[in-house]
Order: structure tokens, then C-alpha cells, then sequence
């Protein structure tokens, strides 16, 4: 098991409790340091079974700056997505726990940190 996490985010540290309150093993990815590339980016949404502006924190300031609520959600746009998370990490939404059974979860209430565990 993995978990992206920014250690500023309060949700981040909060699912990191948990899991150690549960004696989880995992890894950790500081995502905004070891940054994850496009297809790593990819491999997590199909984890997640989710699409990129599924995940992106859009109030974010850089997507302010690339105007990303004016971008297209949909298959022809996918890949720009991707790009975005990959040059903005910030971007991403957190945390994401990769499950040991090959899915995903964003982790951002205690119910999600535990389904991860259940998997």
C-alpha cells in the first residue's frame, strides 16, 4: 500500500493516523517532492477509476492560471489533463492510498482510509 500525501494537509495526516492506528503497512510518496509522471498519473486514475479533472483541486491557484474550469472534461482533452497534474502536482487532490489489491482510493474521510484497508 502507498499514500500521496503533502505533510501540510491536515486530511494527509489525519489518514497517516489512521493507518498507523491500525498498524497498516504502506509507503509514503510525498507526491509534491517525488513527483508522479503522466503515467503514473495515468495508472492511479485507472486505479481509481476515475478521470484527471476527477481529481484536481480546481480552486488551486494554478488552475486558476491555466484556466482550467474553461478546459474540456472529456476523452480528446484526458491527456492535457494528465499533463496539468504532472507539471502542477499541487493539483492533485490528496491523499490517494493505493490498495493492495490494485485499486485506489482518495482518502479524504476516515470510511475512505478504512475501505482502503479492507481491500
Amino acid at each position: 500500500m502507498e499514500i500521496w500525501i503533502n505533510p501540510a494537509c491536515s486530511k494527509c495526516r489525519s489518514a497517516i493516523s489512521l493507518l498507523d492506528a491500525e498498524g497498516a503497512d504502506y509507503t509514503v510518496r510525498r507526491y509534491l517532492d517525488d513527483v508522479p509522471d503522466e503515467d503514473e498519473i495515468r495508472a492511479v486514475l485507472d486505479r481509481l477509476g476515475l478521470e484527471p479533472w476527477d481529481i484536481t483541486r480546481t480552486q488551486e491557484p494554478a488552475a486558476r492560471e491555466l484556466g482550467l474550469k474553461d478546459w474540456p472534461r472529456d476523452a480528446t482533452a484526458r491527456d492535457r489533463w494528465v499533463t496539468a497534474l504532472a507539471e502542477h502536482p499541487g493539483l492533485i487532490q490528496r491523499p490517494i492510498i493505493t490498495a493492495d489489491d490494485g485499486t485506489a482510493v482518495v482518502a479524504r474521510t476516515e470510511e475512505a482510509v478504512r475501505d482502503a484497508l479492507s481491500r
